[in-house]
């Protein structure tokens, strides 16, 4: 959470963001959160795997600065395959 304005804002930045998306259809199956609002993070993303977003059309997204929901872009452009 060190990478979230508003959680330095708040010099409250522990915490980590973690998101499972399939590699081949790119949608969210899954994420974990704990830190300065996880919850509305999580709703978002509960929401976008409800509509079957892919995690493209989240990255190419504009999120609100200074925001917790603002590193949700980067942390999906960072995902890499399991291995």
């Amino acid at each position: 959470m060190t990478r979230v304005s508003r959680a330095n804002e708040r010099a409250e930045n522990l915490g980590f963001m973690k998101v499972f998306a399939d590699a081949e259809t790119r949608q969210i199956l899954g994420v974990a959160l704990l830190g300065i609002e996880g919850d509305e993070v999580m709703q978002s993303l509960l929401q976008a795997m409800k509509a079957g977003t892919t995690v493209d059309t989240i990255i190419g997204t504009m999120h609100v600065h200074p925001t917790v929901s603002e590193l949700v872009p980067t942390l999906l452009a960072d995902l890499k395959p399991l291995e």
